[in-house]
């Protein structure tokens, strides 16, 4: 017969350390680590004209319109 309930000192016995930080430093390489559109997003939202222009036609074409042209030269 196994008891439902769990000891308070082996509540946690089933998670293992390791996979546990190993989670957690992958969370932190994934904060340090932005997206193209997060860069271009903020990129956008440091120039004002940008950033008008993206409440109107949304940030994608935004970055387009003031920056894409200065990648393809």
């Amino acid at each position: 017969f196994a008891d439902p309930f769990l000891n308070r000192r082996r509540a946690n016995d089933f998670i293992q350390a390791d996979t546990r930080l190993e989670g957690i430093s992958r969370e932190r390489i994934r904060e340090r680590i932005k997206g193209p559109q997060e860069r271009q997003r903020e990129i956008c939202e440091d120039y004002y004209p940008c950033e008008l222009y993206a409440f109107r036609h949304g940030y994608a074409a935004a970055y387009r319109h003031y920056f894409g042209r200065r990648r393809n030269k």
